[in-house]
């Protein structure tokens, strides 16, 4: 494989590991995904990171869609948001 190819793979990889993560937490606890309680909690910090971790990617995309909805963010704060998600993918699948 070339370096594009890997590239793509890593990528492919982090959005299959976030989605099902992402898609099994909203299963269990019957909330959409964010970066709030019950997924993101301060008294529950490990518990946090390692769900932060592995949905990161969603969490972000998630709350970024809510804001623009709600006029909280830019169009350019959304494509900002969506790049930090892409790449935050691309490193998940490189781990």
């Amino acid at each position: 494989m070339g370096p594009v190819e890997l590239v793509l793979f890593a990528f492919a990889v982090g959005l299959t590991t976030g989605g099902l993560t992402g898609s099994a937490m909203e299963l269990a606890c019957g909330r959409r995904l964010a970066f709030v309680e019950p997924y993101v909690s301060p008294s529950h910090i490990v518990r946090s990171l390692v769900a932060t971790a592995c949905a990161g990617p969603f969490m972000l995309a998630n709350d970024a869609v809510d804001a623009r909805r709600q006029g909280r963010i830019t169009t350019l704060a959304l494509i900002s948001c969506g790049c930090t998600a892409i790449a935050w993918a691309l490193a998940q699948g490189v781990v």
